[in-house]
């Protein structure tokens, strides 16, 4: 079965599990999945996971995202972004940019945030965002999130356009609302676009036109990353045959010569003598050796 990960451009308009259910009819295949779902109006960096890289997807989603969002004070809505419902309205009195660019201080570095009810959070088993349709509010935790880049690009009042580099689970309508709230005007989210997902960036993505044209042509495959691209950032580990072979069946190997520090726990992508990517393992120091975590493939692959 072909494996990868394809870089989407997201369009504006269809959820992200509808981009997948697009992508199985493109190429036939049922195991898709994405890493990080992006709201119907928000575009752009959507990574969709083709068979055996649905089992990376929790690293791709662990990777710093970055969001250009375009932000309207003066009105709330009940989703925090342009699909909801006006709950209130006032005359944004005319800010200066100054006075935008104090109110985001408040926003750098770790912050707590509440996330949003329509959200796919799940209270008790159910999503929030069914909650909320049916006009229920439950109290949400505030959750920890890390913004470490928040830049005003853009300011034609009552618009800003905000270029937003955040710790994976920010939600970028919630501090849309937030900065409403500081401002005392209230604002909801216009437009977002994710320019980056770890290591995958918007100018390197395929729109879904592309790829469906690729498909058509039986070319699709060629547009896929790897699935190690999802773990550039974990250490390498290579292997000569005989210790492969053993790894990929299940038994614990002897680090070899040239081999990353090892930490407890610490958890290295490893290659066969051929280069070839086989799997993930996991250090224990309790017998000094390499664990296998998830094989991907068998030796002879």
């Amino acid at each position: 079965m072909p494996d990868g990960i394809l870089n989407l451009d997201k369009p504006r308009g269809p959820t992200s599990h509808d981009i997948i259910n697009h992508v199985r009819n493109l190429t036939g295949i049922r195991r898709v999945g994405h890493a990080g779902t992006l709201d119907p109006m928000a575009t752009g960096v959507l990574l969709v996971c083709i068979g055996k890289a649905t089992r990376v997807s929790e690293y791709l989603m662990a990777g710093q995202k970055v969001y250009r969002a375009r932000v309207r004070l003066g009105i709330t809505t009940d989703t925090h972004d342009a699909e909801g419902q006006v709950i209130a309205s006032v005359d944004p009195v005319a800010f200066s940019r100054t006075e935008v660019e104090a109110a985001l201080a408040h926003f750098r570095g770790t912050i707590e945030q509440v996330p949003p009810m329509y959200s796919a959070l799940k209270h008790k088993g159910k999503p929030l965002h069914k909650l909320a349709r049916k006009g229920i509010e439950v109290k949400r935790e505030p959750r920890q999130v890390e913004i470490s880049r928040l830049v005003l690009t853009g300011w034609e009042s009552p618009e800003c356009t905000l270029e937003v580099t955040c710790s994976p689970g920010t939600y970028v309508r919630a501090l849309a609302r937030d900065l409403g709230q500081a401002l005392g005007c209230g604002a909801h989210l216009t437009g977002l676009v994710r320019l980056a997902s770890g290591d995958f960036f918007l100018e390197n993505a395929v729109t879904l036109e592309t790829f469906a044209q690729a498909a058509a042509e039986g070319g699709w495959l060629d547009l896929l990353h790897p699935v190690d691209a999802a773990l550039v950032h974990l250490p390498a580990l290579h292997l000569d045959a005989d210790a492969a072979q053993r790894l990929c069946a299940g038994q614990a190997v002897a680090p070899p010569p040239q081999s990353p520090p090892q930490g407890q726990g610490e958890i290295a992508r490893v290659y066969g003598p051929d280069g070839a990517f086989l799997a993930l393992a996991t250090y224990s120091q309790t017998d000094g050796t390499w664990h296998p975590r998830k094989v991907f493939y068998s030796p002879h692959h």
